[in-house]
Order: structure tokens, then C-alpha cells, then sequence
């Protein structure tokens, strides 16, 4: 995120020495993508974030592919996937490419024994049910049905919920995730058009600093395996940061929708972006108010990106027989639009319910095992008359 932000303990000055009450030196560590030109952070440990005791197993968890080339719009009934007790084993990739992986899971537990952190991408966590903390070695941040949660890339982190009730919807990206470029001023400012606001992200606010030592198992993803390193000492021993690279989490219900006379395109809900794909968010609103305004999109061809729409809440006008926790794929090269009849019922309403989460990737999808487990087969034929 593309602002300053700083927790806990800093020098005055970057790179020079900063000494505990005992005269001892905390250790720097620069936080930092793209090779020391992309955003960072300097953090401040109290022992060295180095101290690699043990490694122990090493597994894959590289998504099981089904189809490669797919042209087959498909439903996927996201509450299907069953709970388990572990974070890690309840993530499941039911559709990816090269750029990223869509997830869901259904964690019933804290992660209690580990500490787990994805070098390769970073994190998008939607919170359909649950609540709970984000604890991170750079702060914690609450959360509850309808945020966002952002964890760049590095970040050592654990999921605490309230309750066994919990369901995500993940976006794994290989590319950085930002707010978008046509919302932020030169400075990098969210602009006075822009749906939400600086005002509107939750930072990290309460800083967690152990200074122990023994055994403290960390998770580490690094291209689609799993390495369990054994540190020497707590992963949470940060005293204080400032920069721009931190965790973070915004509310969809935050998001403030753009309305017209007419049918707006999804680049008004776009929510974040990459270079590889976008998010967009679908929230209650009004409807358009030209006096011969049809609600309902317009049938159209995703020539170049893959649709990805994730069900949460409210009423899904544009589709029949469309429940929370569903997810649809609309692949590149097929029009697709309103189900039979959407469209003659959209005419003469005033505002919509509804809560959705798109993806649209630039690259094609690949569906995986795990997709095909909780697939409507039929959906690609809902669009014929009956």
C-alpha cells in the first residue's frame, strides 16, 4: 500500500545504531520487493532474524490440474468444500495459472504449533464468515465478515479465530498486489474519485514483541512447497518499523460504489490490481437512472481475461439459482451475459443487495481436482431457453 506507516521503536536515523536499555544493538532488517526499488520497510528485531536452527520435512502443494485448456464456463459451489482443523490443509486451489491461485478454505482451528509465511505471493483473504485476529510479526489487525485482508509477500503470520465457522476466499498473486494506479494522484494519494480512501485501510495497530528463544516452527511456501524451518528465536521480536510494506485490511463494505444513468462497466468496482489480473467489488448501490435503463449487464466477450465471481451475499440479479459461496467462471473467447429472463426482470428496479468478489485474469484459468469435486457440470448450458 502506498503510504507511510510506522508501529513501535525506531531511530531517528535509518542504518545507524540503535541500542536497547541494556546497550546491546537491536537488529535491522530491511523489508523490502523488487530488488530494493519496490516499497519497503526497516523493522527493528530484538534478536537476529537469521537464526535457522533446523529444516525439517518438505512437501509439495502444487494444485492438481484437471483441465488445462478450458472453455467450459463452469459453477462451483464453494461451501461444499468440507472443513478441516488446519489452516494450511484446509486451502484449497480450485483454479490457477501461472499468476495466481484461487483458493477456498474452510479452517475450523487457529494455527497453534507454527508460524507460516508465503515468500512467493502475495496474499488476498476475504473473509466470507468468521472473525478473529491476524497476528503478524509487523502488527495484528482484527478481523470480521466482508475484509480484506492484505499480507504482501514475506510477512511471517498466524490466523486466530473466534470460532470453527469460518470460510475465506483467497487470492494467491505472484505479482504485486496494489490499489489501483487511475485512483492515486502522482504522489500516490488516493484521489477525491477514488471508492475509498486512505482513511478507509486498517493498519496494523498493536505490535506483538516476544524475546524467546528454543524452537519455533515456521511454514515456509517457495514455489508450491511446503518447508518446515525451525527458528532459534520468536518470529514476533519486532520493537518497531516504519515504511510502506506492511500488512493491512480494508472492508468491503467500505467500498463506496459508482453509479450513472446507465449500466456501468466492472472497472467502477475495481478494488485492487496488478499487473496480471484485477479485483473488483460488487455492493449494495443504486441502480442506473436513465428512464430507459436496463439494469442487467450486457451480454459481452471476455476476449482477453477470464471471469471470476464470487458469490457472498444479497440478491445476484443477473443469474438464476446463484447462492452465497458460489463461485463462476467465465472463460476468455465465449460471450456470456444474463440468464434467461434477467434481463426483463431487471427493468424498473431501483437498487440491488448484492455482494461479490470478480477476479479477471489476464491469462486463462487452469480448473483444478479440487474444482471439479464441487462443480455444476451444467452451468455452461443455463443460458438455453426452457
Amino acid at each position: 500500500m502506498p503510504f507511510y506507516h510506522t508501529l513501535g521503536k525506531i531511530p531517528p536515523k535509518r542504518h545507524t545504531q540503535f541500542r536497547k536499555p541494556d546497550g546491546s544493538l537491536y537488529s535491522e532488517q530491511l523489508f523490502g520487493t523488487i530488488g530494493f526499488d519496490g516499497m519497503y520497510s526497516n523493522l527493528y528485531h530484538e534478536q537476529r532474524p537469521t537464526q535457522v536452527k533446523e529444516i525439517r520435512k518438505q512437501y509439495s502443494v502444487a494444485p492438481k490440474i484437471a483441465k488445462t485448456n478450458n472453455i467450459q464456463s463452469y459453477r462451483l459451489r464453494g461451501f461444499q468444500v468440507a472443513p478441516e482443523n488446519d489452516y494450511l490443509e484446509s486451502r484449497k486451489v480450485v483454479l490457477t495459472n501461472s499468476d495466481c491461485n484461487i483458493i477456498l478454505a474452510a479452517p475450523r482451528h487457529s494455527q497453534e504449533d507454527y508460524f507460516y509465511k508465503n515468500t512467493d505471493a502475495d496474499e488476498l483473504i476475504f473473509i466470507h464468515k468468521g472473525s478473529g485476529k491476524l497476528r503478524t510479526h509487523m502488527g495484528n489487525i482484527d478481523f470480521k465478515y466482508g475484509d480484506y485482508l492484505l499480507v504482501p509477500r514475506g510477512i511471517i503470520y498466524k490466523m486466530d479465530f473466534d470460532t470453527e465457522d469460518n470460510r475465506l476466499f483467497i487470492v494467491e498473486s505472484y505479482r504485486p498486489i496494489y490499489t489501483p494506479k487511475r485512483y492515486r494522484n502522482w504522489f500516490g494519494q488516493l484521489l477525491e474519485h477514488s471508492p475509498y480512501c486512505e482513511r478507509d485501510i486498517r493498519k496494523p495497530s498493536e505490535l506483538e514483541t516476544h524475546n524467546e528463544n528454543g524452537e519455533f516452527l515456521i511454514k515456509v511456501k517457495k514455489q508450491n512447497e511446503i518447508i518446515e524451518m525451525v527458528y532459534a528465536s520468536h518470529p514476533f521480536d519486532v520493537v518497531g518499523y516504519d515504511g510502506y510494506n506492511f500488512p493491512y485490511a480494508f472492508s468491503i463494505h467500505d467500498f463506496e460504489p459508482i453509479t450513472g444513468r446507465i449500466h456501468q462497466p466492472p472497472p467502477v468496482h475495481q478494488t485492487f490490481e496488478t499487473d496480471a489480473f484485477v479485483v473488483c467489488s460488487f455492493v449494495p448501490r443504486l441502480y442506473d437512472y436513465h428512464p430507459l435503463s436496463i439494469p442487467a449487464p450486457y451480454n459481452h466477450s471476455n476476449i482477453d481475461s477470464d471471469e471470476v465471481l464470487y458469490y457472498v451475499d444479497g440478491d445476484f440479479m443477473s443469474r438464476n439459482d446463484v447462492d452465497a459461496g458460489h463461485i463462476s467462471l467465465h472463460p476468455a473467447g465465449i460471450p456470456h451475459g444474463p440468464h434467461p429472463g434477467a434481463t426483463e426482470r431487471s427493468i424498473g428496479k431501483t437498487k440491488t443487495d448484492e455482494l461479490a468478489v470478480m477476479v479477471d485474469t489476464f491469462k486463462p484459468l487452469q480448473v483444478t481436482e479440487e474444482a471439479l469435486k464441487i462443480s455444476d457440470d451444467s452451468y455452461y448450458q443455463s443460458w438455453l431457453d426452457h
